[in-house]
C-alpha cells in the first residue's frame, strides 16, 4: 500500500477525531504524517464550524472507550480525570422506549456524556505531541495527485482570510504563516504523500477527486428517515438530576417518532436534545423549544424543562441520513488511496455511534497494517475498516429503515432480515425488564459484543420462551434496590 516502513509520508484529510485516530496509528509505519484540517485549532476546548454537530449531545459508547484506550493508552483515565460524566445503563437513566418505562437494574455498561469539543481537545493534544505528526491548519485538500492505478497525494489549498480571519495560517510543516489578503483565493499546490487518508467527514469530496483523475467513486447506500434534532445546555436548578438519576431518555419507534435525551455535562450542566422526523422538526425558537417536550408520550422531561435554566441557545441539526460508501465493491480504485470515519461509513447521529466508529476504525487499521502474513494492500486495508463499522450500520441503518417516511436505496430488507426482525422485536420486548435480555442487547448497541450474542442459548430461551416481564406503570425515581421506592408521577412531579 506504500506506508510500511521508514521515509514514506502520509497525509491525513481531516482533523476530527477520525483524522486524528489515524495519524496516530499511520505514524507507526511512516516517517511522517501531515493532518490537514480546514479550521484553525484553539488552544481550548470549544465548538469549531468543522463539526457542525459539536453542540449537540455526543455519547461515547463502551465499543469507543476501549478502542479510543487501544489507540492512545491511559486515554480514558484523562478523560475521566477531565471531569467527563460516566452514566451507567440502565440504572442511572429514566428511559421509556416502545410504551415501557425501563428497570432500573445495575448498570452494565456506561456511557460518557461530555462533550465532543472536550473529547476531541484531548485526542488532538495527545495525537499531535508525536513529534512526527505535522498540522496544516486553515488549510483544505481540493483534490488528489495520480492516477486511476495510484494515488500519490494531495492538492492543497490555504484558505487564507476565509479560514484564519486575518491571524495567519499554517503550511503543510504545521508553520505558521503570513495574514491572508481577502478575496484572494490561493493557488492549490502539490504535496506529495504515499498514502492518502480521507477523514474529511459527512461532506467528502472523495468522488469528485477520483473521478478527476479516472478511477471510480464508490457506490453509496443510503438511507434518510428525516429526522432532525435541535439541542440546548440547561441548569438542573432544582437538583431533580444528579442524584439517583443522572438522566432521561425518551426513544423514537415507529409508532411514536418524538424523541429525548438529557445527559450530564463535565461543567455540571445538562445538554437536551430534542428529534422529530420531516415536517415534525423540533424548533429554535426559546419558547418554542420548551413547549416541544408537550409531543412526548410522557410530561416527565416537560416538567423537569420548566424548572431548569436555559444557558444556551437552541441550535438545529438536519444531516442525519445514513451513508455508507462501498469501496469494497469491484471498480477502478487506486492504490494509497482510503477513507475512514464518517467519510467511509455515516450514521444517523441520534444512535450515538460516531465517535466510536472512528475509535474502531482506527483500531481495524492498526491491526490491518501490522498484520505480517498478509501484505497490507490498498483494498485489503480498506475491507478492514469498512467490516469495522458492520455492526453500526446494522443497528442505525436497520432502525432507520423501519421509521415512516424512510427513503434511500437501501430501505428493502432482505429475506435473510425478516427472520432476524421477528427474532429482535420479541428482544425489544424484552428490553426493558429482562436483565438478562437488556444487558446482551446492550452488548450489542455499544459495540462491545458481536450480534450473535443475542442468540446465545442463555438469552435465546428468554426470548423465545420468557414471558414479557411487568414494567415500571410511571418512570421509576431510583435505582432498584435503593429505599423508599419514589417514582415520578404524570405530572413529572416527584411522588
Amino acid at each position: 500500500m506504500g506506508v510500511r516502513g521508514g521515509g514514506r509520508h502520509a497525509v491525513v484529510v481531516g482533523g476530527s477525531l477520525a483524522g486524528l485516530l489515524a495519524a496516530r496509528v499511520l505514524v507507526e509505519h511512516a516517517e511522517r504524517v501531515t493532518v490537514i484540517e480546514r479550521d484553525r485549532f484553539a488552544a481550548e476546548a470549544g465548538p469549531r464550524p468543522g463539526v457542525p454537530q459539536g453542540r449537540h449531545t455526543h455519547v461515547l459508547l463502551d465499543g469507543g472507550q476501549r478502542a479510543l484506550d487501544e489507540v492512545l493508552p491511559g486515554f480514558m483515565d484523562e478523560l475521566r480525570a477531565a471531569g467527563s460524566p460516566r452514566v451507567g445503563m440502565p440504572d442511572d437513566v429514566v428511559q421509556l422506549q416502545g410504551g415501557r418505562w425501563f428497570r432500573r437494574t445495575p448498570a452494565s455498561t456506561y456511557l460518557h456524556t461530555g462533550t465532543r469539543p472536550q473529547l476531541e481537545h484531548l485526542v488532538r493534544q495527545r495525537v499531535l505531541a508525536h513529534p512526527a505528526i505535522e498540522v496544516a491548519e486553515g488549510a483544505e485538500a481540493v483534490g488528489l495527485l495520480g492516477d486511476a492505478a495510484r494515488v500519490r497525494g494531495v492538492l492543497l489549498r490555504e484558505r487564507g482570510d476565509e479560514a484564519r480571519d486575518g491571524q495567519g495560517g499554517q503550511d503543510a510543516r504545521g508553520v505558521r504563516g503570513t495574514p491572508g489578503v481577502r478575496g484572494v483565493r490561493a493557488e492549490a499546490r502539490p504535496l506529495a504523500a504515499d498514502l492518502v487518508v480521507d477523514a474529511s467527514g459527512r461532506g467528502t469530496k472523495a468522488a469528485r477527486w477520483l473521478a478527476r483523475i479516472g478511477a471510480d467513486a464508490p457506490p453509496e447506500e443510503t438511507i434518510e428517515t428525516g429526522l432532525a434534532y435541535a439541542s440546548r445546555v440547561y441548569r438542573d436548578r432544582d437538583g431533580r438530576l444528579g442524584g439517583q438519576a443522572l438522566g432521561f431518555n425518551i426513544v423514537a419507534d415507529p409508532a411514536q417518532t418524538y424523541g429525548c435525551v438529557v445527559l450530564p455535562l463535565e461543567d455540571g450542566t445538562c445538554i437536551v436534545t430534542f428529534s422529530g422526523l420531516r415536517g415534525d422538526e423540533p424548533p429554535t425558537g426559546d419558547e418554542e423549544f420548551a413547549a416541544f417536550a408537550k409531543r412526548l408520550p410522557h410530561p416527565v422531561v416537560h416538567q423537569w424543562l420548566r424548572a431548569a435554566e436555559p444557558l444556551t441557545p437552541a441550535y438545529g441539526f438536519r444531516q442525519t441520513a445514513n451513508v455508507r460508501r462501498r469501496y469494497d465493491l469491484p471498480g477502478r480504485r487506486p492504490a494509497g488511496f482510503l477513507a475512514t470515519g464518517d467519510a467511509l461509513c455515516t450514521f444517523n447521529p441520534i444512535y450515538g455511534q460516531g465517535m466510536a466508529v472512528a475509535a474502531r476504525n482506527a483500531v481495524a487499521l492498526r491491526d490491518a497494517l501490522a498484520d505480517s502474513r498478509r501484505t497490507p494492500t490498498t483494498r485489503r486495508v480498506q475491507a478492514a475498516i469498512l467490516a469495522s463499522s458492520g455492526q453500526a450500520w446494522d443497528i442505525s441503518a436497520g432502525s432507520d429503515k423501519k421509521m415512516p417516511g424512510a427513503t434511500g436505496n437501501a430501505v428493502a430488507s432482505s429475506a435473510l432480515e425478516r427472520p432476524v426482525g421477528w427474532y429482535l422485536e420479541r428482544v425489544l420486548e424484552r428490553y426493558a425488564t429482562d436483565p438478562v435480555v437488556g444487558d446482551a442487547f446492550r452488548s450489542v448497541l455499544t459495540l462491545t459484543a458481536p450480534l450473535t450474542s443475542l442468540f446465545a442459548p442463555r438469552v435465546a430461551g428468554r426470548v423465545l420462551f420468557g414471558a414479557v416481564g411487568a414494567a415500571p406503570v410511571e418512570p421509576p425515581r431510583e435505582r432498584e434496590g435503593a429505599a423508599p421506592v419514589s417514582q415520578l408521577g404524570r405530572t413529572g412531579e416527584l411522588a
